[in-house]
């Protein structure tokens, strides 16, 4: 009966297997973290010009696609409130 506890301690199921067992995968997350974290790479100051033009034009066609629709719903939400006035 006294092994068929301890087994059920060390079984990495149970409660006292995943605390008697947390050390080696904190260290196996670790090991992991480091290296991914060796495969990142910063950008080049090229790179970093393309994507800020990209992002900077970008949002100026957005800003001027709403600045028409906002116009364009408007004008229609005028004209409907005048017609029915």
């Amino acid at each position: 009966m006294a092994k068929s506890i301890a087994a059920q301690i060390m079984d990495e199921d149970s409660i006292g297997g995943k605390i008697k067992s947390w050390p080696q995968r904190v260290k196996g997350f670790y090991t992991e973290v480091r290296t991914e974290t060796k495969k990142v790479t910063a950008p080049s100051w090229k790179e970093v010009k393309a994507t800020t033009m990209v992002v900077i034009i970008t949002v100026f066609l957005f800003a001027a696609y709403f600045y028409v629709v906002d116009l364009g719903l408007s004008l229609g939400l005028d004209r409907i409130f005048k017609y029915f006035r």
